[in-house]
């Protein structure tokens, strides 16, 4: 069950928000006008979990933002935040499974609710960015017909995960 992020079940943002075990990077290549990529495998894989956002309350006001929730049994398993963005793109800015759950749909449902949203509010496909080093999201994109639309070598260089490349997947309508 997927249900709209409202006052009422807000203390669920970022429950399924989980570590996950990075085993490699995605390498992407740009050639001819085409995006492919291939994977390098690390040898000593480690654990890395992203911070939680802060619950931001302007997306159960405003207009052009939204979070769904999917729940299994009244608990929340996962999360899809959005946006609008300036480009035309709705921007999924957050997706989290838990760690118990993935694998088995509730990202795919997400993405799917999201496609919907997207289109209802005329949106003209969906964006987001992740990093090189999240494996397992770049085949989940890539599964879901997001393909790479750019790469940012620099958007971390300030921060702790330096060695990071962005990666912006996108999926037009």
């Amino acid at each position: 069950m997927i249900i709209k992020m409202t006052p009422l079940n807000m203390k669920d943002f970022n429950k399924s928000n989980e570590g996950f075990i990075v085993s490699g990077r995605i390498i992407p290549t740009y050639k001819n006008k085409v995006w492919t990529y291939t994977e390098e495998i690390f040898s000593d894989p480690y654990f890395k979990k992203y911070e939680d956002d802060e619950i931001d309350i302007s997306y159960v006001t405003e207009e052009g933002k939204v979070v769904f929730f999917y729940y299994i049994e009244y608990n929340c398993v996962g999360q899809i935040k959005i946006c609008s963005n300036w480009n035309g793109y709705a921007l999924i800015e957050d997706i989290a499974v838990a760690k118990a759950y993935r694998k088995n749909g509730v990202g795919t449902a997400l993405l799917n609710k999201a496609i919907e949203w997207a289109k209802e509010n005329n949106f003209c496909g969906l964006m987001l960015e992740t990093q090189d080093i999240n494996v397992s999201a770049c085949y989940f994109y890539a599964k879901n017909h997001f393909v790479i639309g750019a790469v940012d070598t620099m958007l971390y260089s300030n921060f702790p995960c330096a060695n990071e490349i962005a990666i912006f997947w996108y999926y037009k309508f």
